[in-house]
């Protein structure tokens, strides 16, 4: 499979499962209504695991801009290659949102809350602190890259031509690895630490018909794009500052 491609299917199924657990625990009707915090993010770790046994053998499963441009910082993956690596990433998940959008079409029109419905697009702060919000979401996403960078350099050396990303790491670790940071540094912005993830999303809720969804929150959405860029980058150059 053309790396391309896996980074587009990869991120799509991510979204598809990722979005569709928050629009199950959280639209009105559901079979999964009420859920919380635990199933949201049991729920985004498995989605991780499925994107990544897809995506793994041939891009390295990045699913993530951080990851891309985290690793580009460490010089473990080529410069050239990160621009078509993101446009796949966020292109993969505005496919994946939207398919789960149109599963959950009926759930949708049966709510009244504008925020419940962009709830599944796109995160959004606990308290809004914009400064606190990104350093949210640069630490989350600082211990996401530093834990794949050091896995790397443990299993697969500087001189070895596997595709490296989260999938270097392996599925089920990874899965535990967002997992352990959905519950632990989660509850504030309900952690992005993709700026995919978050952007194709958005602009898909920018974009599609959805009764009573109210306005796209653009002035918040530089935090879940800029914090994990940043945290990707800072966890890149301490891995070659110290450890590498």
């Amino acid at each position: 499979m053309n790396p391309y491609i896996a980074e587009l299917i990869g991120t799509g199924l991510l979204l598809l499962l990722g979005s569709g657990v928050v629009a199950n625990m959280l639209l009105p009707k559901t079979k999964g209504h009420g859920g919380g915090i635990m199933e949201i993010s049991t729920a985004w770790a498995f989605a991780v695991f499925v994107g990544v046994v897809v995506a793994g053998p041939y891009s390295g499963a990045h699913l993530n801009p951080a990851v891309t441009v985290g690793l580009a910082v460490a010089g473990k993956f080529d410069w050239a290659s990160v621009p078509g690596y993101i446009l796949a990433q966020i292109i993969g998940a505005m496919i994946g949102v939207g398919i789960a959008w149109l599963m959950y079409k009926d759930h949708y029109e049966s709510s009244d809350d504008p925020g419940i419905i962009a709830a599944p697009f796109g995160t959004s702060p606990a308290i809004r602190n914009l400064p606190l919000n990104f350093f949210s979401e640069l630490v989350g996403t600082f211990v996401l890259i530093f834990v794949i960078l050091y896995n790397q350099g443990a299993m697969l050396g500087d001189e070895n031509q596997t595709p490296v990303g989260m999938g270097s790491l392996g599925a089920v670790p990874v899965a535990f690895l967002i997992w352990v940071i959905g519950l632990g540094l989660g509850g504030t912005t309900g952690y992005a630490i993709n700026p995919a993830r978050d952007f194709g999303p958005r602009l898909m809720h920018q974009l599609l018909p959805i009764k009573g969804k109210g306005k796209t929150d653009w002035g918040y959405a530089w935090v879940p794009i800029l914090g994990p860029i940043t945290g990707g980058a800072l966890a890149a150059l301490l891995y070659l500052v110290v450890g590498s």
